[in-house]
């Protein structure tokens, strides 16, 4: 096994979810240990209410691994993920349509430093906008690829496990 990866899905979701499921399948196809936890019980405390207990379950599940993992997140799973790798140590973050604020949680979007990471973005994202994103990336240098997508990022999953897998590639 090459190692770890905890996949966390967006609200509205499950663990099942497309995304979340293709990346899954090509990381275990990699070689690599898939985990996606069931944030859907957490999500019924509405976007907000669901940040802490969604951030309690995913560092009980990092700190379950032998290794440190790699953290994939959609949505307010690549929110919640970037905030465990600030409590947590971890060897890369490979974050999709990801807010930089979730309204009412106080707490803004941050990475610790060091960590390999790869933000996924669609130019047509309704949910969260990219100019947040963009100038989040850019103050802390991190690569940004935008695809011609929606928040969803439906039409682009065969690019985004094509990354995924360059992504691993230096990490394993």
């Amino acid at each position: 096994m090459r190692g770890q990866i905890i996949l966390s899905h967006g609200s509205d979701s499950g663990p099942d979810a497309t995304k979340v499921g293709v990346l899954a399948e090509h990381a275990e196809a990699l070689g690599w240990r898939a985990i996606r936890p069931d944030y859907r019980r957490e999500d019924q405390l509405g976007h907000a209410g669901s940040v802490g207990p969604r951030l309690e379950k995913l560092v009980a599940a990092i700190d379950a691994c032998v290794e440190p993992p790699v953290l994939v997140g959609s949505s307010m799973g690549a929110f919640v993920s970037a905030l465990a790798a600030l409590e947590r140590k971890v060897a890369g973050l490979f974050l999709l349509a990801t807010p930089p604020a979730i309204p009412g949680c106080g707490r803004a979007l941050d990475l610790p430093a060091g960590v390999p990471t790869l933000l996924l973005h669609g130019w047509r994202d309704e949910v969260c906008p990219l100019p947040a994103l963009y100038a989040f990336a850019g103050a802390r240098r991190l690569p940004l690829l935008l695809l011609d997508d929606d928040h969803r990022l439906g039409a682009s999953v065969e690019a985004i496990a094509a990354q995924f897998r360059q992504f691993l590639d230096p990490i394993a």
